[in-house]
């Protein structure tokens, strides 16, 4: 399984989970794991995804994000997860 993990930051407003996970079902990617907070009205959410159903290479999957995060104002980070088991097993 491909994971990757992907933040999302930014203003609180409504509609912020929603329209994120909208678009990755669009993009046929699972999320596995979310978990949202927010701090001093700052939204903050961390989500854990499932790339193996996407169609799409990494890359394009981030740049699929880019009209998100220009909607909501917010960054979003994309990285994979393979990137942090390899600095556990060092």
């Amino acid at each position: 399984m491909t994971k990757a993990l992907i933040s999302v930051t930014g203003l609180d407003a409504t509609g912020i989970i929603a329209r994120v996970a909208t678009k990755l079902s669009e993009m046929n990617i699972n999320i596995l794991d979310i978990s949202q907070t927010i701090l001093s009205g700052y939204f903050t959410m961390l989500m854990v995804v499932d790339l193996d159903g996407a169609d799409l290479p990494y890359d394009q999957i981030d740049a699929e994000l880019q009209p998100v995060r220009d909607e909501l104002q917010m960054a979003i980070h994309m990285q994979r997860m393979d990137i942090f088991d390899a600095m556990h097993r060092v």
